[in-house]
């Protein structure tokens, strides 16, 4: 098997976003979060230790995310670098290793210890250089400490640093968004991922929706942090996802181009050897050494053409036809390109190189992706 993405999922947080449905707990008083954390530790620890005996795992990417991971702080994650190094081979194959982190916290010794553990790349949720709209979205940070944060990922030796733009905040205009982008390019940031806030049901905000922008507005906003972010040099490579050259997201492009990864932690999803499965929403489960379920069969096989159709064209690269006929033997499927080909050229490109989705099509990319690969 070639080398797979490891993900490890921490659920913990200080504090809950309003809009944030992933799976995370609080941690309680300190004592309780040093006892919580340990024994989250532990058990990751003993999870991966169980999958290398299964499997003869190697992997080129590890990303913590979250929740919060960089609450594990320094020891911890250094215990579990080494030890996904040696269970998973990751020193061999010059691996891309990022952190989530939150800027409201000090993470000056954190990042430290990760960076000389072999870390190298931080992505951290910035949202928004305006004071009001991170009011808004409940964030516990304010535009200082996010220099503060950055500051010190670079004094650890990282120079690698993604930086997250949300799209969609009440009262948010394209003049706001594209601040929030310029400033993330004065702050150094390799890598931008933009995203359209999203009201899940079981969240405050879905609960309790604030006026937010309409759908051409967000629309609107999207396409101007996007342009924005392109005149700053950093090229759009998937949906919400920008990067100066050579900055793109390893770990991240596995998902997209239907290669192997294994998450571990409770709500983390895997996909091995034709199969996806995910931990239930359960830290307790996992703790005890409990399995991922297998992911219902929603009528799109894994590793299909249609999976991979559905996969690839969320990146503008999109779906190549040289490709594609490496990966299945034969031609894009006719249909497909009748498809493609009926659709506005606005939102949808269908040449012979293949077909790909425009920058105003990935607002409506569910409904064409359903369209060009419906039978």
């Amino acid at each position: 098997m070639e080398p797979v993405g490891l993900y490890i999922h921490t659920p913990f947080c200080l504090a809950k976003c309003p809009y944030c449905d992933f799976y995370s707990l609080p941690l309680g008083t300190p004592l309780q979060a040093e006892a919580a954390l340990d024994r989250y530790t532990d058990g990751l620890l003993s999870a991966m230790e169980r999958w290398a005996q299964r499997l003869p795992l190697q992997a080129d990417t590890l990303y913590f995310g979250g929740g919060t991971p960089a609450l594990l702080g320094g020891s911890r994650l250094e215990t579990i670098i080494r030890r996904a190094g040696e269970l998973f081979e990751l020193f061999g194959a010059a691996p891309e290793i990022t952190l989530e982190a939150n800027p409201a916290d000090d993470l000056a010794d954190t990042l430290a210890a990760f960076a000389a553990a072999g870390g190298n790349r931080l992505s951290l949720g910035m949202q928004s250089a305006h004071p009001r709209e991170l009011t808004l979205l409940g964030r516990r940070h304010t535009p200082a400490d996010v220099t503060r944060t950055v500051g010190d990922a670079r004094r650890a030796g990282m120079d690698n640093i993604s930086l997250d733009v949300m799209l969609g905040i009440a009262g948010q205009t394209a003049a706001t968004a594209c601040q929030s982008v310029e400033r993330a390019a004065d702050l150094g940031a390799t890598h931008l991922s933009a995203y359209l806030l999203k009201l899940e049901p079981d969240t405050p905000y879905g609960h309790c929706p604030p006026p937010l922008p309409e759908e051409d507005e967000t629309a609107e906003l999207y396409l101007a942090a996007m342009e924005r972010a392109e005149a700053l040099g950093y090229g759009q490579y998937e949906i919400s996802n920008a990067a100066l050259p050579g900055r793109k997201s390893r770990h991240n492009l596995k998902y997209w181009d239907s290669r192997p990864y294994l998450g571990l932690g409770p709500a983390a999803s895997s996909c091995l050897a034709g199969h996806r499965f995910t931990y239930p929403r359960d830290i307790e489960h996992f703790l005890a050494g409990g399995d991922p379920v297998e992911d219902p069969d929603e009528g799109i096989g894994v590793g299909t053409p249609e999976e991979y159709a559905l996969l690839r064209l969320r990146l503008t690269a999109g779906l190549s036809a040289a490709e594609y006929a490496a990966r299945f033997g034969t031609e894009l499927p006719a249909a497909w390109r009748r498809h493609a080909e009926a659709l506005p050229a606005s939102l949808v490109t269908a040449d012979e190189a293949g077909i790909r989705l425009t920058r105003e099509g990935f607002l409506l990319s569910n409904t064409l992706i359903s369209h060009i690969i419906d039978e």
